[in-house]
């Protein structure tokens, strides 16, 4: 069974850049989709960027586009995310999955990962 443990949260300061981890245990498919979901405070999870395991093709939430950028290092078995400008609204705890369609439920999750803004 695959396990991903995210890393890299913490507190920033808003403007600054910070990159998250995902770190997967076992073999990912070709055709799996790495994604990235923030649920802030008191709110709904939501999805936030993705990336085909294979082709390295990506898929952003509207509200992050520009600011927000996804990339897998297959030979680390590791997916990224960079946020450059943090905004205070990015508070939030963030989680890597894993699924098979940008349209379904990922089958896989890791743990989570809290950031922090101070403004």
């Amino acid at each position: 069974q695959v396990q991903l443990v995210e890393s890299g949260g913490g507190l920033v300061q808003a403007g600054d850049s910070l990159t998250l981890s995902c770190a997967a245990s076992g073999r990912l498919y070709s055709s799996a989709i790495m994604m990235w979901f923030r649920q802030p405070p008191g709110k709904e999870r939501e999805f936030v960027a993705g990336v085909r395991w294979g082709y390295g093709t990506t898929n952003y939430a509207d509200p992050v586009k520009g600011r927000f950028t996804v990339s897998r290092d297959k030979t680390e078995n590791t997916v990224y995310l960079q946020i450059d400008r943090v905004k205070p609204e990015d508070a939030a705890l963030y989680y890597c999955a894993s699924g098979s369609s940008y349209y379904a439920k990922p089958t896989l999750w890791g743990q989570g990962t809290q950031v922090t803004v101070s403004s």
